[in-house]
């Protein structure tokens, strides 16, 4: 599980290419180190991946056919910074809302707004997941907990603070970026059972 809270950011360093596979390696920050073991789930802009290598500060991670497919990790090249965040353990803070680093979908980012004080990003609204998306609900982009500002017409916004934008890639990002979703769990939960409700009793 993650929180939705990023905490530092990795550039890529190597990529190796194989038939529906690859391999990323990647300099993770310091801070992120200490207790690192094989094994270990690390959310690359919100897709939980497994440390597979550890050589100092180059970490590696496996990229299967799926993964590429649902996310944009495989756009990335040599030089791209990823958000990072490890898996959260017990009695760790939930900063944001509770993540599962499975990407949902792909949503382009359609405007951005820039103020001397605030940002808004507008992201289109993504096939299928609309009906999850509700004014102040949370949403993951790229792995990191939002709260939706405003929804509707075929997409929502978000509205970020200084440290957010300081802190991840979507300080840098502009229209035509691919990100990755990830709708609350909860309010999937939610919805999908209300529907099946709703269902059996119109069948009724």
């Amino acid at each position: 599980m993650f929180t939705g809270i990023v905490q530092g950011q990795g550039v890529l360093l190597e990529i190796a290419e194989q038939a529906d596979f690859r391999t990323h390696v990647v300099a993770m920050p310091t801070e992120l180190l200490p207790g690192l073991a094989l094994g270990a789930s690390v959310a690359h802009n919100g897709c939980c991946l497994t440390v597979t290598a550890i050589e100092g500060e180059r970490v590696t991670f496996d990229l299967m056919a799926e993964t590429l497919r649902v996310t944009n990790l495989g756009r990335l090249v040599v030089g791209d910074r990823v958000n990072l965040e490890r898996a959260a353990r017990f009695g760790d803070d939930i900063g944001g809302h509770a993540m599962s680093g499975h990407i949902m979908g792909l949503s382009e980012l359609i405007e951005r707004q820039d103020s001397t004080t605030n940002t808004t990003l507008w992201f289109a609204m993504p096939a299928g997941l609309g009906k999850y998306l509700f004014h102040k609900g949370y949403v993951g982009i790229d792995g990191i907990s939002l709260t939706l500002g405003q929804v509707g017409d075929g997409r929502f916004a978000v509205h970020l603070i200084p440290e957010t934008l300081a802190r991840t890639n979507l300080g840098r990002v502009m229209p035509g970026y691919i990100a990755n979703l990830e709708v609350d769990p909860q309010t999937q939960a939610i919805v999908d059972t209300v529907e099946r409700v709703l269902a059996q009793r119109d069948g009724e």
